[in-house]
Order: C-alpha cells, then sequence, then structure tokens
C-alpha cells in the first residue's frame, strides 16, 4: 500500500472511477477535509447520501451512495476538478471567488470559516484556497 500524498485528488478520483462504473456505493477513508466536502455534496444535491463509519479502522470510513438519474441513468456528478495541488496551491480572496459554470457548478474552497462553497464565501465576504470544482 503506496502512502497518497494528495489525499483529496484520491477522493475526488475514487468518486470519478465509481461514477464510471456505475457503482451505487463507493468506500473512501475518512478525514476531517473529505467529510466536510462529503456533506457539502449532499447538501448540493451531488450524491444520495453518505455514512461516516469509525469502527472499521483506525483512520475511519466513509461510504458514499452515488446519485444517478432514474431514466438516464446518468450520474448527478458530470465532473470533479481538484484545482489546488500540493506542488501548487490555489488561493482566492474575497473579491474573486471563482464561479463555477456560471454559477451551476460548485466551488470547494477551505476557509478559515470552515469548508465552503463559493456562494458561501462570496456571502461571508472571505477567501481561502479553492479546493475542488464539482458540476
Amino acid at each position: 500500500m503506496s502512502k497518497v500524498t494528495d489525499p483529496i485528488a484520491d477522493y475526488l478520483t475514487r468518486l470519478r472511477n465509481a461514477i464510471k462504473a456505475n457503482h451505487r456505493v463507493v468506500d473512501i477513508p475518512a478525514s476531517n477535509l473529505k467529510k466536510e466536502i462529503t456533506k457539502i455534496l449532499k447538501d448540493k444535491g451531488y450524491i444520495l447520501n453518505y455514512k461516516f463509519e469509525d469502527e472499521v479502522n483506525y483512520q475511519g470510513n466513509i461510504k458514499i451512495a452515488l446519485k444517478y438519474n432514474p431514466e438516464t441513468k446518468a450520474s448527478a456528478i458530470k465532473a470533479l476538478e481538484r484545482v489546488s495541488k500540493p506542488g501548487l496551491r490555489q488561493y482566492c480572496d474575497s473579491t474573486n471567488v471563482p464561479r463555477v459554470l456560471n454559477g451551476l457548478g460548485v466551488a470547494i474552497i477551505s476557509t478559515s470559516k470552515g469548508v465552503i462553497t463559493d456562494k458561501e464565501a462570496r456571502d461571508m465576504g472571505v477567501g481561502g484556497e479553492v479546493l475542488c470544482y464539482v458540476y
């Protein structure tokens, strides 16, 4: 087992792969940051549900139920895009918080007020590290 250098990229890749393979549920090793991102995905309707399992191992697990359109079988998530990478961090200040697909997508931003969406960051007037885009 190799050490993951970018856990958020790993999280997004696991979600992406599960969606491509049409899985219903995906298991991801937990961290507080990943839990916050998962809560945002649920709030914005990109995933059906999630469950945090702490008894599995010391780190814990996140079980995510993916959301698909019943008719077309298309995933609710069209794309997951990592923005800030360990080698090149991407920050934004409160005046130029990024818009994803002109407001149709969500930018997830790690701020001093916690992990929030681009819209919440604009409303609160805070900037931070742009973790990823979801649409």
